[in-house]
């Protein structure tokens, strides 16, 4: 293997590696997206009652029991809240458990299965998020396994230093890329359509159209390193792919070089050895002609012996 192979080669399989980890803690964590609300909506309280009909008393103990009036991170999967269980909201039905970092979280409804045919209930616009939230997750599952196939094509292709397997893991990788950016595509989508297409009012989610406005002046949306790690690895994904492809053309310049030298050392050996063959089979005379056997003229062998 030559040395536009084997740097090609290193730094491709250091790109994927570095891509699916990123992608991988990305997909498991839940810093993608940080929803801040500002202390300043508790002087609102009056407004907030009015926007929605109840009382001073009753919209205090609303603020206390929805998430939309707590500080949150929302990952793919979870909405954590910063804090003791004492500063989480204290909604029953939300089932608040301590996450592995120590938070405390609830899990993101995607109905799946839908046991009780919740999704009966809903509207056209609440379906169309579901189903791109399930696509999304289903879109990053299949890239994590095109990624899996590329490395075991490329272990095998630099075993055999086969330049078809190393390209076989440069598509596959391709392919991983392109099903997680679309995944990351999906996600933007289901922002997206929850902030400007859901007109149901929720007292969990992040429908901002039936927001009253001091709820939305008093929140701040903002991507998280998550969101951010994420389109990282996409990227490196796509430029391993190309590494790939790259290392599958050094080495197979390096196998045609090795082969034209090879012949070049061949050829002349060849030629030699079939000449020396018919040295040995044909000798000659001292004139440069075949010599025959007998019987020559004058020969004390032959007919004409006097």
């Amino acid at each position: 293997m030559g040395f536009c192979s084997a740097v090609t080669l290193a730094f491709a399989t250091i790109f994927s590696l570095a891509a699916v980890a990123l992608l991988a803690i990305a997909f498991s964590t839940d810093n993608w997206l940080t929803v801040r609300v500002s202390d300043k909506l508790e002087g609102e309280t009056s407004r907030l009652a009015d926007h929605y009909g109840l009382s001073v008393e009753e919209m205090e103990q609303r603020m206390k029991s929805s998430p939309l009036f707590f500080t949150r991170t929302r990952g793919l999967f979870r909405e954590c809240y910063p804090g003791q269980k004492s500063e989480a909201p204290t909604q029953e039905d939300l089932n608040l458990y301590m996450s592995p970092v120590e938070t405390w979280c609830r899990n993101l409804d995607y109905y799946i299965p839908d046991e009780d045919g919740q999704t009966n209930q809903l509207d056209a616009e609440q379906m169309t998020r579901i189903h791109m939230n399930r696509a999304m997750v289903a879109l990053f599952i299949v890239g994590f396994f095109f990624m899996f196939v590329s490395f075991t094509a490329g272990v095998r292709g630099c075993w055999k230093t086969s330049p078809s397997n190393i390209t076989a893991s440069a598509i596959l990788m391709l392919i991983a890329c392109l099903f997680s950016a679309g995944g990351m595509g999906l996600w933007h989508g289901v922002e997206h359509w929850e902030r400007n297409k859901i007109n149901t009012s929720s007292d969990t989610e992040l429908f901002v159209k039936t927001w009253p406005k001091e709820l939305m002046d008093a929140t701040e949306f903002k991507y998280e390193w998550s969101y951010i790690v994420s389109w990282i690895g996409v990227g490196l994904a796509l430029i391993s792919s190309i590494l790939f492809s790259l290392a599958a053309v050094c080495i197979r310049t390096d196998k045609e070089r090795e082969d034209a030298m090879n012949m070049q050392y061949l050829m002349p050996v060849y030629h030699q050895k079939q000449g020396h063959a018919q040295q040995q089979q044909q000798p000659y005379g001292p004139y440069g002609y075949a010599a025959y056997p007998g019987p020559y003229y004058g020969s004390q062998y032959g007919p004409y012996n006097y």
